[in-house]
């Protein structure tokens, strides 16, 4: 494994000297303001569509309710989130290996991660509604489950430490909450710091610091990754389980990341930034890393299906069984299609690979995809049981507004991040092996 270099000038304007002309001026960033008016109006919209889609549920328009108000907004959070965890991992991978292929990419994945926290507090209000209205997705609030036979055997994971009474406030499921916001918290804005103190100083220290904490929080980090899938999508029906679930989220985040990290880079090619920087070569790679969690992702879907299938448990059953009934099941096929077989069959290509036209189609497709897995797990679980037969076509009006709209708000905050800052770590000790970059295989 290659070591870091502890040779990096200490004097700032020396190091800039060295550095490539495309290491430097307008290929490495954009000009002053840039990308705030875009950014700043998607963010807007964002947060109207993300309000006018609680507005309707809570009106009552188009025969919705609330709880199809907040299964859409859960939707377009979990997918968000999902991308800005794999955007973490990736990078805190990447520390920890020394991956030097990743250098002149590093930066954009550090810009996705520093939506974490945020999106962590896109969850806030609907974790608000749900404590005040008794549980409305969450059913396992409600009063009228408190006397459930599997909810009192679950009780301490989501009550502790009351039980599950009429009156019990969900303690624990707070406390993880908050105590997921606040791991997350401190890694971003550790590795931000110490990307940024690199940036000003030119030091390899940050680094060294970066992968010495990445050892220890990495496996954190998955942990965290699986409980936030089980609190916030596994408890939407509370007598379901699998303990394959946290994987499977994380092989939709880290697909979903994958695609966002190549479709931020095509952009910016496109608008003449980064050139020379990432190459045709680092886009194979993407490419592999997204093939690579195509099938992953694929695998674990189907493992989870054939060993519920398998042990034929009700509980575990009634999930797939719900979705394939009540007009589920072509959703589920396009699953199948849309996030496994045209990705793989696609993707495989290494001329689609190394095609930046075709490679910004399959990142938007993949990023669908992903959302549509996201509706695929919430969706079903709105008008389940006795809440009713649902709005019917007209209620995708509600999906599509509140979906659309904390893809937005991640969308306008991306948008300004990337275009107000160095597009590139220029002093990444393994910068040199990002800029020689080629593929053998």
């Amino acid at each position: 494994m290659t070591s870091i270099p502890n040779n990096m000038s200490k004097d700032i304007h020396g190091a800039l000297s060295t550095l490539p002309a495309i290491l430097k001026g307008e290929n490495v960033r954009f000009g002053e303001g840039a990308g705030k008016s875009l950014g700043m109006g998607l963010l807007g919209l964002g947060v109207l569509l993300a309000l006018a889609g609680f507005g309707i549920g809570f009106s009552g328009a188009l025969g919705t309710t609330l709880a199809h108000a907040l299964g859409a907004y859960l939707v377009g959070t979990m997918a968000v989130l999902a991308v800005c965890i794999g955007a973490t991992i990736f990078l805190m991978i990447f520390h920890l290996v020394n991956a030097g292929w990743t250098a002149t990419l590093r930066r954009q994945f550090e810009n996705i991660m520093s939506f974490l926290p945020f999106a962590w507090l896109m969850l806030l209000p609907l974790l608000i509604l749900e404590i005040a209205n008794d549980g409305v997705l969450f059913r396992w609030m409600h009063a009228d489950f408190a006397g459930d036979y599997l909810l009192q055997k679950k009780s301490t994971y989501f009550f502790f430490p009351a039980g599950s009474d009429s009156n019990a406030f969900p303690a624990f499921f707070v406390i993880r909450y908050l105590a997921y916001g606040a791991f997350w918290f401190y890694v971003t804005s550790k590795l931000l710091k110490w990307s940024g103190e690199q940036d000003r100083t030119g030091s390899a220290e940050p680094s060294s610091k970066a992968r010495f904490m990445c050892a220890w929080a990495l496996p954190l980090m998955a942990l965290s990754t699986a409980f936030v899938a089980f609190d916030f999508l596994m408890t939407l029906d509370f007598k379901f389980f699998s303990t394959m679930w946290g994987v499977y989220y994380f092989a939709g985040a880290a697909f979903a990341s994958i695609a966002t990290v190549s479709l931020i880079c095509n952009f910016l090619l496109r608008k003449g930034k980064m050139r020379g920087l990432v190459t045709t070569e680092h886009f194979h790679d993407l490419g592999k890393l997204q093939f690579s969690f195509t099938v992953f992702w694929a695998y674990i879907a189907f493992s989870q299906y054939f060993l519920i299938w398998y042990a034929n448990i009700p509980e575990e059953t009634s999930f797939f069984l719900h979705r394939k009934e009540h007009g589920w099941k072509a959703l589920g096929i396009f699953l199948i299609v849309g996030h496994f077989v045209a990705p793989f069959l696609i993707i495989l290509s290494r001329h689609v690979k190394k095609n930046l036209g075709l490679m910004l189609v399959m990142s938007v497709w993949c990023l669908l995809a992903h959302i549509m897995d996201m509706f695929w797990i919430v969706r079903p679980m709105v008008y389940a049981g006795d809440a009713g037969p649902g709005p019917g076509a007209q209620g995708v009006v509600l999906d599509v507004v509140a979906i659309l709209g904390c893809v937005l708000i991640f969308a306008g905050y991306l948008v300004q991040k990337v275009a107000g800052g160095q597009l590139v770590a220029v002093f990444d000790p393994f910068m040199h092996e990002g800029l020689e970059h080629k593929n053998y295989v």
